[in-house]
């Protein structure tokens, strides 16, 4: 070995000067960004606010990710509007969540207060009402045999993790157990659903 290899260590300079290693450069930081952004939404729509996100556990710098997330929008590659919109009917249609649930969602997502205002106008307290009694009906069905006490109590758990307060569920409990002729319907009337 000569003096120059054993300088250079075993395996000679780095990065070598011949060979694919030589011609395979690092690629730029914005071709990266476009990579990791164009994979995440390959796999579902997403806001900017996750892709953000995203970039940044990546260490993609702030000044890139914002240059590849603002073609990404003039492109139409990513539209808060529309994912708002979207998120607001599944979750409402599919899960059968409220407003407010999906309001905290949307935030939790990154989409700002006034697109989320303009996306959730889709729902109307008309829409919220009907979800919420089919929840209501779904629920006393499936606690039939308990008291009226457990009944409401879960049919309360339930509805609250969706988003709905609490007087309205003890409202629509009233007016299904009344409409059912249920027993139990009466014991509704002093039932404090709490704040």
């Amino acid at each position: 070995m000569t003096s120059s290899n054993r300088r250079r260590g075993r395996f000679g300079t780095e990065p070598p000067s011949t060979g694919t290693a030589a011609q395979d450069a690092e690629p730029d930081q914005e071709s990266v960004a476009r990579a990791i952004a164009l994979r995440l939404l390959t796999a579902s729509a997403r806001s900017r606010g996750q892709l953000a996100e995203a970039l940044a556990r990546k260490s993609v710098p702030d000044d890139v990710a914002d240059r590849v997330l603002d073609r990404f929008t003039e492109v139409g590659l990513i539209d808060d509007a529309e994912y708002a919109r979207m998120l607001v009917r599944t979750r409402h249609a599919e899960r059968g969540l409220s407003r407010r649930a999906i309001a905290v969602e949307l935030r939790r997502r990154g989409i700002d207060d006034e697109t989320a205002g303009d996306a959730l106008e889709q729902v109307d307290s008309d829409d919220e009402d009907e979800a919420a009694r089919r929840l209501v009906r779904r629920k006393l069905a499936s606690t039939s045999g308990l008291d009226a006490q457990t009944r409401s109590r879960r049919t309360l758990a339930a509805l609250g993790r969706k988003g709905y307060p609490p007087g309205l569920v003890a409202r629509l409990m009233r007016e299904e157990l009344a409409q059912q002729g249920a027993e139990g319907a009466d014991e509704l009337d002093g039932f404090d659903p709490g704040p």
